[in-house]
C-alpha cells in the first residue's frame, strides 16, 4: 500500500499560478512511489523553515570517482532518525547523453523503465547545464545496479566534482543550415580522448567543453564553458536571392529596414539602387526585385547572425567554414560571470587531422589548467590572475589582434618596437596561410 500523502500547503501554492509546476509532476510520481512522498515532505519543511536539509558525502560505482551526486538528509527527529526515511538518501546519477542530444522514443522508454525498475524515484531531468541526463533520486544500495543497467544500454557516467564535466553539442549539422562544422564529431573526439579526467576527478576545479555549430551559440558555450568551440566562416555571407525576395515581398521595405538593416551592430548592411551596385570581392549583394538591392560589407561583418536569423535561407554562412576557440567562460563565482576570450580566431575543422589538432589543443589547455590553477579556481579566473599573455605563452599560441577583451578607452599608446611587432605578425600570418 502506498504511503499516505503529506500535507504540503506551500508546495500546493506553486500550482496556483498560470504556468505548469514541477509540484504537479512530483505529486503524480508520489501516487506510486514512497520516496517521492517523503521528498515532498522534506521539500515542504524547507519551504516552511527557509532552510536546506541536504548534505553531501561519498557514493560511487566500481571503477569511477565521479558521476554520482550524493544527497543525505539532515532532517532528523530527537532520536536522530530521519523524519522522512524513504527520501533520507536521494542521490543523482549523471549520465552522458548522445552528442547533439539525439534520442529515439524507444530508447527513452527503456531509460524510464530502468529508472523505475532499479530503485529510481522516476524523476529525470534532460539536461543539466553540463549536459548530463540527471536521474534524480536513488538510494545508495541501488546506485550500482542502476548504473550497470544504463551501462549495458551503452551509456556512461558523466562528470562530477573537480573534474572534466560532461560536454554538450548542438543538433547542428544533422538539422541546422547554420552549422559550420561537425559538432558531434568534435564532441566525441575531445571527450572520448579525455575520459580519464572525467571519471577520476583530479583537477583543481571543474572544466567544461561545449560545442556550438555557429555564432548563435545555442549551447551557451561562450558564457558557460571553459573552452568553447564556435562555428564560424571567413569569406562572404552567401545569398539566396529568390528567398531574400520572398522575404521582401512578405514583409516589405519597412520591416527590412527596421528588422534587418538598422539592427546590424556594425552598420555593414546598406540599401542602394540596384543600378548603383559596384562589384566588390567583399560585398554580398541581394537584388530585391524592385530596383533596390541590399548590400552586406563582409569586411565589417562581426558574425552576430541577426540578419541570417531574420531571413533564414535567404542569407547563409559562407563556404570557407571553421571554428573560433574561446577560453574562460563561466557563471558567477569569484570574479563574477565572464565570457570566453578568443585564443584561436579561426581554424579549419574538416579533416581527421583538423579534429586531432582540436583535441591536442584541448588536452594542452586541460594540462595547463591542472598545473597552474588554484584549488576551486575556474580557467577564466586563472587567466585573470596570471594574465592572458602568460596563458598564451604557456600554450605556445601567438598573440593575435583579434584577441580583444574590450574596446580601447585610452587614445594614447606606446609605439616602441611597433615595426618589429608588425613584422612578427606578418610572418605568423604567412606561416599560417
Amino acid at each position: 500500500m502506498a504511503k499516505q500523502m503529506i500535507d504540503t500547503p506551500n508546495l500546493d501554492q506553486l500550482e496556483s499560478g498560470p504556468w505548469p509546476s514541477f509540484v504537479t509532476g512530483l505529486k503524480r510520481l508520489a501516487k506510486d512511489n514512497d520516496m517521492m512522498v517523503d521528498l515532498m515532505g522534506q521539500l515542504e519543511t524547507s519551504y516552511q523553515t527557509k532552510f536546506g536539509y541536504w548534505k553531501g558525502g561519498t557514493v560511487g560505482v566500481f571503477g569511477y570517482g565521479g558521476g554520482v551526486i550524493p544527497r543525505f538528509t539532515e532532517l532528523k527527529d530527537a532520536d536522530h532518525k530521519p523524519l522522512f526515511p524513504e527520501a533520507a538518501e536521494f542521490h543523482t546519477l549523471r549520465v552522458q547523453p548522445p552528442a547533439g542530444m539525439h534520442y529515439s522514443s524507444d530508447l527513452l522508454r527503456k531509460m524510464c523503465d530502468v529508472w523505475s525498475e532499479k530503485g529510481g524515484s522516476g524523476l529525470i531531468a534532460f539536461h543539466g547545464q553540463s549536459g548530463d541526463i540527471m536521474f534524480q533520486g536513488i538510494k545508495t544500495a541501488d546506485v550500482q545496479g542502476a548504473f550497470d543497467a544504463f551501462n549495458e544500454m551503452g551509456f556512461d557516467l558523466g562528470g562530477a566534482g573537480p573534474a572534466l564535466r560532461t560536454s554538450m553539442s548542438c543538433v547542428g549539422a544533422s538539422r541546422c543550415e547554420m552549422s559550420c562544422y561537425d559538432e558531434a564529431k568534435a564532441l566525441r573526439t575531445v571527450i572520448n580522448n579525455n575520459l580519464d579526467d572525467m571519471h577520476r576527478p583530479s583537477l583543481p576545479y571543474k572544466f567544461k567543453f561545449k560545442f556550438s555549430g555557429c555564432p548563435n551559440d545555442c549551447m551557451n558555450a561562450i558564457q558557460r564553458s571553459d573552452m568553447a568551440t564556435i562555428g564560424t566562416w571567413r569569406d562572404n555571407i552567401r545569398v539566396n536571392e529568390a528567398q531574400v525576395q520572398d522575404y521582401y515581398k512578405a514583409h516589405g521595405m519597412t520591416d527590412l529596414v527596421n528588422d534587418v538593416v538598422s539592427k546590424c551592430p556594425t552598420k555593414a548592411i546598406t540599401l542602394v539602387k540596384a543600378s548603383d551596385v559596384k562589384a566588390s570581392a567583399s560585398v554580398s549583394v541581394a537584388n530585391l526585385g524592385d530596383g533596390n538591392a541590399m548590400c552586406i560589407d563582409n569586411k565589417n561583418c562581426v558574425r552576430c547572425m541577426h540578419c541570417l536569423n531574420v531571413i533564414p535561407g535567404g542569407l547563409l554562412p559562407g563556404k570557407d567554414k571553421g571554428v573560433s576557440i574561446l577560453v574562460g567562460g563561466k557563471g558567477v563565482l569569484k570574479i563574477g560571470a565572464s565570457m570566453g576570450t578568443v585564443v584561436i580566431p579561426f581554424m579549419k575543422l574538416e579533416s581527421d587531422e583538423d579534429f586531432e589538432k582540436l583535441n591536442e589543443l584541448a588536452r594542452n589547455i586541460l594540462d595547463f589548467f591542472a598545473e597552474n590553477a588554484l584549488e576551486h579556481e575556474r580557467t577564466g579566473e586563472m587567466i585573470e590572475r596570471i594574465g592572458l599573455t602568460n596563458f598564451l605563452e604557456g600554450l605556445d599560441i601567438p598573440v593575435d589582434p583579434n584577441m580583444i577583451n574590450a574596446p580601447r578607452s585610452n587614445p594614447y599608446f606606446r609605439s616602441d618596437d611597433w615595426d618589429e611587432q608588425v613584422e612578427k605578425w606578418n610572418e605568423y600570418k604567412q606561416s599560417a596561410a
